[in-house]
């Protein structure tokens, strides 16, 4: 199970910083991710941007170990 960890505005949402998902692809990570938690969740995920083991995933094929940890991280700013 990949070890997801969330941010921001993706940790409220969650009402939480983390879960353990079995998922073999981040496209099957984010549906998991989306009925878990729900449709403002799952909104907020279509926003964020996934890195695995601290390498940005663009594309949903990409294939996730039980090892790899996955970082959730909403769009933000700052000054």
């Amino acid at each position: 199970m990949a070890t997801v960890r969330f941010f921001a505005g993706a940790a409220e949402a969650a009402a939480g910083d983390g879960a353990t998902i079995d998922a073999g692809t981040i496209g099957e990570l984010r549906s998991v991710l989306g009925a878990q938690f729900g449709p403002e969740f799952d909104r907020i995920l279509g926003l964020c941007s996934l890195l695995v083991n601290g390498t940005r995933a663009t594309d949903d094929a990409v294939a996730l170990a039980a090892t790899d940890t996955v970082d959730v991280l909403p769009p933000f700013a700052g000054g």
